[in-house]
């Protein structure tokens, strides 16, 4: 059990405490705290997922940031709402143990549904875009951040890990095989997974033009993959921000790594160009570090190196190195 500060930090007020109770005593407001543990939701998303109409929902939502439980952030034209972390208060520690009672508390029933069906309606969207477009992926690409940009430092990355070559490697998401070529000369075994039979097939066809070969290309979701996998090394490059569920997929990867295991994310840190939506089928418009840092050691990982790149068009990509307990 977390142990209440006894001298708070100078500025913490029994006013400022009785707000935070206040605004998290309404059964609502806990549900919504509740569902918010590893995600985030539109403000439209939370009523449906708690059949409030927009008023109401905006209203118990001002409450909650007013108290500082939660943040928000915009996603082109929506505003998302997530937890807060750490507002350095001194209020902190008591808004982390109302995070803690209630995620023992079991979601609604009615609630869980309408989570389900919003991310399923994410991930329909993300697939579709890219069953739509598959052939302008790497124009697409370049838009943003194409792989010539940070190949070359998650290659280094992976060389400084020195990893066994008799171990396994998984690159989620591997648009059109650069790195695959990478994984194939550094490990015995290497796997491609995708849920675009689309993007799937462009990979292993732009591997099988470059004679790279041993490769297996598994149809699958990484956010509930049904192929029991078990990996030493993934990679997700650029793949995060097209997640229903990016939190969670964190929890699922590192299920699957190996013990000493280590998983490489490549992706934008948050950015404001709400056109990456539509024109890239972007869900998310990147991520901040610190936002990416909680999620992963919330499944568990110990962060280790990280590299920032800027780009000229005014994106800035992040190259995080997440290890799996016993990792060196």
């Amino acid at each position: 059990m977390t142990k209440v500060q006894s001298n708070p930090t100078p500025g913490a007020s029994l006013n400022q405490a009785t707000t935070i109770l206040k605004a998290a005593g309404d059964e609502l407001r806990g549900q919504i705290l509740r569902i918010l543990q590893h995600d985030a939701f539109g403000v439209l998303e939370l009523c449906r997922i708690f059949g409030l109409r927009q008023p109401a929902m905006s209203h118990h939502l001002k409450i909650l940031s007013q108290a500082g439980l939660v943040t928000s952030r915009r996603e082109g034209t929506c505003i998302f709402y997530r937890r807060a972390y750490a507002r350095d208060d001194g209020l902190d520690t008591l808004r982390q143990q109302i995070f803690a009672q209630l995620d023992t508390c079991a979601i609604p029933d009615e609630a869980a549904a309408g989570m389900t069906a919003v991310h399923e309606e994410r991930a329909e969207n993300s697939q579709a875009f890219f069953r739509n477009n598959v052939d302008n992926f790497r124009e697409q690409q370049d838009l943003i951040a194409s792989y010539s940009l940070y190949g070359d430092t998650v290659v280094d990355l992976i060389d400084s890990l020195n990893l066994p070559t008799s171990g396994t490697a998984l690159e989620v998401g591997p648009g059109e095989g650069e790195l695959l070529l990478e994984l194939a000369k550094r490990f015995k075994r290497v796997s491609a997974l995708d849920n675009s039979a689309e993007m799937l097939a462009r990979a292993k066809t732009a591997c099988e033009a470059k004679s790279i070969g041993g490769i297996k290309f598994l149809l699958d979701d990484i956010c509930k993959p049904a192929t029991k996998i078990r990996a030493d090394l993934v990679t997700m490059n650029m793949v995060l921000h097209h997640l229903a569920r990016p939190a969670d997929t964190l929890k699922v990867v590192h299920n699957l790594l190996n013990e000493g295991g280590v998983l490489i994310i490549t992706d934008l840190c948050q950015h404001d160009q709400d056109w990456a939506h539509d024109a890239c089928g972007d869900l998310w418009l990147g991520f901040c570090p610190e936002e990416l840092e909680h999620w992963a050691n919330s499944a568990g990982f110990t962060v280790g190196n990280s590299q920032f790149l800027a780009q000229r068009n005014g994106f800035r990509i992040q190259v995080r190195q997440f290890m799996r307990s016993g990792s060196v």
